[in-house]
């Protein structure tokens, strides 16, 4: 999340792309949201694993990995090898130190790569994750397919993502840091569904977890407030703006309340046969 602006009022789409590896290696994201970049933390990820039906030795790759928290994550706790791709050349510098420090080099590995281009040969994954990431790419449908590409028959991709009524957004979540944020092109559950439909997937689940996104504005809050109060300075320099902040919470917990923006989890698989699926089967909003 940036709470600064400082690109175009109509930036293409390669800059919104920079624009958000940016802030997503930023002082901000560290301050503002810890260690958990998404809603619902490493406790989501962690049921998103057991959507994926992972085996002891399956490769997994964790595109737009931030970090590296939950590529470190399934290789400790489901014996995966894992490929994190990200943007921002300072996130996988980041994940490349933290995998080293856990000594898991010989089992994770950090690429630079654009989720819309990734650098894998098709059919190359058992499984696929995608956490709070496909609402910020500017061509969701070119990276759904690079999702369903490199993953072999069988597999199972996961996403979990903000959610968002475009059409009940207020002008305050609709701004360019608002995207960056992940709200501004954010889209309905069965519109993700339909994303991954589209790429030839089928869709096996679809949940709600709204409840991860009120706990994380909680959160933001509650450190800008300390920010606020003891590091006001430190909290300019990289890049607050507690003028604008206040209005955008208050914003985001209206619509919230109201149903416009929730958080929400799509688990879809790659027939075994290789075949486009096209459908969704059994999911549940």
């Amino acid at each position: 999340m940036t709470l600064a602006d400082p690109t175009p009022a109509d930036p293409t789409p390669e800059e919104t792309k920079a624009c958000c590896a940016a802030a997503y290696s930023s002082d901000v994201v560290a301050m503002l949201l810890g260690d958990s970049y998404h809603p619902g933390g490493l406790a989501l990820t962690r049921h998103l694993a057991d959507q994926l039906r992972l085996t002891p030795g399956a490769r997994v790759l964790d595109v737009a990995t931030g970090p590296g928290r939950s590529a470190l994550m399934f290789a400790q706790e489901h014996d995966s090898n894992v490929c994190g791709v990200d943007l921002s050349p300072g996130n996988v510098a980041s994940a490349r130190a933290a995998a080293a420090a856990a000594g898991l080099e010989e089992r994770v590995e950090f690429t630079v790569a654009d989720a819309e281009r990734l650098p894998y040969n098709a059919q190359s994954f058992d499984a696929v994750v995608c956490e709070c990431a496909l609402c910020t790419f500017p061509d969701k449908a070119a990276a759904a397919a690079e999702l369903a590409r490199v993953l072999r028959p069988g597999g199972r991709v996961a996403i979990s993502d903000v959610t968002a009524d475009p059409a009940g957004l207020p002008d305050e979540l609709c701004s360019l840091a608002a995207r960056v944020a992940c709200v501004a092109d954010a889209r309905p559950l069965a519109g993700y569904a339909r994303i991954l439909v589209d790429a030839g997937l089928e869709v096996v689940l679809t949940e709600r977890h709204d409840d991860a996104m009120s706990r994380m504005l909680e959160q933001i809050e509650a450190r800008l407030n300390v920010a606020r109060m003891i590091a006001r300075p430190r909290a300019e320099e990289v890049g607050i703006d507690f003028d604008r902040v206040g209005p955008v919470l208050d914003a985001a917990r209206a619509a919230v309340d109201r149903g416009v923006l929730g958080y929400g989890l799509v688990v879809a698989a790659r027939p075994a046969g290789g075949a486009r699926a096209g459908r969704i089967a059994g999911g549940r909003a």
